[in-house]
């Protein structure tokens, strides 16, 4: 029987090393891809091998209500940001491109960049609590509970205030296309 994603990430809690093996095999060629994109490439093998321990240890806290392939992505994106302040290289150069998945036309970039520039600025202003928060999780890929703590607030508030963001920054975004 084939297993779909969710179904491996389940077995994977049940610490069926299999079940990582098979998750690794389909997933690993798209992360390292986009991976790619803002790492060298004999980085984002290590990226990798640390995204997919993460996996194994975290399991147990998927839920099954969204796209697996969207927390694994999460998971490989907060894996990057900590290689690179471990290793004290700088991140991306261009991390509003990054973050609206622009390729590497010049001007396929400086288009997205401006447009989730301006999505984020409906936001409101910097420095303002939704922008506050946009910049920590997304711009600094702090992990929830550090936001939290920073902010004051509790966690399940910090998940719940993130949701709503990602929801008026897709309505942004498809408001300029």
């Amino acid at each position: 029987m084939v297993m779909d994603d969710d179904e491996l990430i389940s077995a994977v809690a049940r610490a069926d090393e299999g079940a990582l093996r098979e998750l690794f095999e389909r997933n690993a060629p798209w992360l390292a891809a986009r991976l790619g994109r803002v790492l060298s490439r004999d980085v984002v093998e290590d990226v990798l091998q640390e995204t997919f321990v993460a996996v194994w240890r975290g399991a147990r806290s998927y839920r099954p209500q969204g796209r697996p392939g969207a927390w694994l992505w999460g998971i490989a994106r907060r894996q990057a940001a900590l290689w690179t302040r471990r290793h004290g290289r700088p991140p991306p150069t261009d991390s509003m491109a990054y973050v609206a998945g622009a390729g590497t036309d010049p001007q396929l970039v400086a288009v997205d960049r401006m447009e989730m520039e301006q999505a984020v600025a409906s936001l409101g202003p910097a420095g303002g609590p939704e922008r506050e928060l946009w910049r920590l999780l997304f711009e600094e890929d702090r992990s929830v509970t550090d936001v939290a703590a920073r902010l004051g607030i509790p966690a399940g508030t910090v998940k719940s205030r993130a949701h709503r963001l990602r929801l008026l920054l897709r309505a942004a975004l498809r408001e300029e296309t």
